[in-house]
């Protein structure tokens, strides 16, 4: 297997298009990791740590941010804003007429919707970003700024995540497909090395079965997901009009996957289940004491631990995955096309 993996990449570097398409991939992705570690000013490292440690919608954020977020470096916010943006574009193409009349027109209407993306990205990326200063001056991470601190604070946070959007297209025109997603993936393993070393430090040797029991798990749900994710039933197609040598019409497939939707529903409900412990959170720390138990009330009942979170959970990554495989495979569609 070893040296077929060997062979692969051998023959893929001698290949000029695919060696030029890596060597631009791979200095778009240092860019973007030494981007990532220029910091932002006026923040308590300390308490921003212990802030992110005990907040998972934060530590979610952090995660897809590549640990930027929790540096608060230029590039906090990451692609969430423009993934937010994409998602919000594709919900109001059920009630929109002109975007879905957009979403029918192929390439053209896809690189409209895709300027469009773009344009709701950068309020979007304010947005967040004043919310972001908001809570972290709440928790005492950052100081009280100035109108035009604040101001230059928004628009340094805002133009990190447009450069970001801007570096990901940049990988999907001229290196490989799918840019703003190997940025994501690049960031979430970029912080293996720091969980792995997080969890050598507490390790002790009593726990070596333990180990052996989580790697083996783990090999096996990578291999069902994979399993799943891979697992398709081809529908034939019959073109009467086209015939071949034999006289026959040709045929070609549909490929009816049984994931759909991919991991998009489970992201999306992650975080819209997550933002009540976060604003909850926000919420306990004002003086108003009826809030604040309001506040606290909810951050327990939307706890991970929770009952009540687990059973919303589960309902909203139903419901997302039920309408987002609707919207990816649309048999209306798709006998239009």
């Amino acid at each position: 297997m070893f040296q077929s993996i060997i062979h692969f990449f051998s023959k893929a570097i001698k290949t000029p298009s695919i060696r030029k398409k890596i060597i631009i991939t791979a200095i778009i992705l240092i860019v973007f990791r030494l981007a990532g570690h220029i910091p932002a000013a006026g923040i308590d490292r300390t308490t921003l740590t212990a802030l992110f440690l005990g907040s998972p919608l934060l530590s979610l954020l952090d995660v897809f941010s590549g640990g930027t977020l929790a540096n608060f470096s230029i590039l906090a916010l990451g692609l969430n804003p423009y993934i937010n943006a994409s998602i919000i574009l594709q919900l109001m193409g059920y009630v929109v007429p002109s975007l879905e009349a957009l979403q029918k027109e192929g390439e053209y209407g896809q690189e409209k919707i895709n300027q469009y993306t773009r344009l709701l990205t950068v309020p979007l990326a304010a947005m967040q970003a004043f919310g972001m200063y908001a809570l972290l001056k709440g928790q005492n991470v950052i100081s009280d700024l100035d109108p035009l601190s604040l101001l230059a604070l928004v628009i340094t946070m805002t133009a990190g995540t447009v450069f970001a959007v801007w570096l990901g297209e940049l990988i999907t025109e001229y290196g490989f497909k799918n840019g703003v997603s190997l940025l994501i993936f690049t960031g979430i393993v970029a912080r293996l090395p720091i969980t792995l070393s997080q969890s050598a430090s507490v390790f002790q040797s009593q726990d070596i079965l333990k180990v052996i029991l989580f790697l083996v798990i783990s090999i096996v749900i990578v291999g069902l997901v994979i399993f799943i994710s891979e697992a398709a039933r081809q529908i034939p197609i019959h073109y009467a009009k086209r015939r071949t040598e034999s006289g026959l019409g040709a045929t070609s497939y549909i490929p009816l996957r049984l994931n759909q939707a991919g991991v998009i529903p489970i992201i999306f409900a992650v975080s819209l289940v997550l933002l009540p412990s976060l604003l909850g959170q926000f919420l306990a720390n004002i003086p108003n004491p009826v809030v604040a138990d309001i506040a606290r009330t909810i951050s327990t009942a939307f706890n991970p631990e929770s009952i009540s979170y687990n059973i919303i959970y589960f309902f909203l990554v139903f419901c997302f995955t039920s309408f987002y495989t609707t919207d990816v495979f649309n048999p209306d569609k798709i006998s239009e096309h």
